[in-house]
């Protein structure tokens, strides 16, 4: 028999713990190293802002004047004219500090990695701007003066018509394919709000616009190439929605192996969520947060975009919140369930030896 703290014990203890901890302890960054951030070199300005990585208050580096002026375009550097220098100001510094505060990130005032890669993130090309989003709530907003569609306000449901351009659409995704897309992303919006959306033939006489169009397009919002800029639309009751034609846009990441390869349902239900009124969210599940990740799928309304869009137009009476909370209740008992398995797997292990070490006792 071995006492309980003999030799062997406490050393086989020790041994035991030790191997089976190991991973739990993260290695260090060598100093010296900065952080790596992995992008695409498909949008080559965007790519270049790697380089301003850890800058802050004080910084004078080469090109930051590129960097202001995708501050100023998205609404968090409002300066007249064009005119920027590299200097990291208190201005800029005070534009940082907003863009985390807007996009849910930590707020350090600083170009730390969470910011940077938010920043080269490809993203909807709609303002940011509080000026733009006036009637902002802790997370949802809505654009200046809260626009909503009054189409046929006395009915109730209201039908809005949308069309897609004869001339402005791509041609390696099928018609139908486009459409299913789209009548998928309405009826998610459908789903919860008293609205119906029905196709048209009849492009000109639409609610609602789409179509694919490439660089300066005419609407003052030009797009830029691959990447960048994904698509954007326009508050009520302008109804146009235009999608950057330069993107590789999928509908089945299965078959379609670009690195770049956007999903077309995610941006379109994104976009249909600004045609309602909604402009841009802090909360990062949400359809109505900026960016979007290549390859990426991402198209179930959260608890967010349904409490901001109801807001506008009140609920469809078949809609229950439950359903809602119910799916996204199971998704954290499935998480919980996860965490509680790992504990008692790290309950085992740690008491292993001294289990051990009772039982020879004994």
């Amino acid at each position: 028999m071995f006492p309980f703290f003999s030799y062997p014990c406490i050393m086989f203890f020790f041994f035991f713990f030790f191997c089976v901890s190991r991973p739990c302890f993260p290695a260090r960054t060598p100093p010296g190293l900065s952080t790596v951030i992995n992008v695409d070199a498909h949008n080559s300005t965007w790519q270049d802002f790697v380089r301003f990585l850890h800058a802050g208050k004080g910084s004078h580096v080469s090109g930051m004047s590129e960097l202001k002026r995708y501050f100023n375009r998205f609404g968090y550097l409002p300066i007249p004219g064009t005119d920027f220098n590299d200097v990291f100001d208190t201005q800029f510094e005070s534009a940082v500090v907003l863009y985390q505060k807007n996009l849910g990130l930590p707020v350090t005032g600083k170009l730390d990695t969470d910011t940077i890669s938010a920043i080269m993130s490809p993203r909807c090309g709609m303002s940011d701007d509080a000026s733009h989003a006036l009637h902002r709530t802790r997370h949802f907003a809505y654009f200046n003066g809260k626009p909503r569609w009054l189409h046929g306000s006395r009915k109730t449901p209201m039908t809005l018509k949308y069309a897609f351009s004869p001339y402005h659409m791509i041609d390696y995704l099928s018609p139908s394919d486009i459409r299913a897309v789209f009548r998928r992303a309405f009826s998610r919006w459908e789903s919860v709000i008293p609205v119906n959306f029905t196709e048209t033939g009849n492009y000109q006489s639409a609610n609602i616009r789409i179509g694919f169009y490439r660089g300066d397009h005419g609407d003052g919002e030009p797009f830029d190439g691959v990447l960048g800029v994904l698509a954007h639309a326009f508050s009520p009751e302008n109804g146009r929605l235009h999608l950057d034609a330069a993107e590789t846009w999928t509908i089945n990441f299965k078959s379609d192996k670009s690195k770049v390869a956007i999903d077309l349902e995610s941006v379109a239900t994104h976009e249909i969520g600004h045609v309602l009124g909604l402009a841009h969210t802090r909360v990062k599940e949400a359809i109505m947060y900026p960016s979007l990740s290549p390859r990426t799928k991402k198209v179930d309304l959260k608890i967010d975009d349904v409490e901001g869009v109801q807001a506008l137009y009140g609920s469809n009476p078949n809609f229950k919140f439950s359903s809602l909370m119910a799916s996204k209740n199971s998704f954290n008992q499935a998480s919980h369930g996860l965490d509680r398995k790992f504990s008692m797997l790290w309950t085992i292990i740690f008491l292993a030896p001294t289990l051990l070490c009772l039982f020879l006792r004994s």
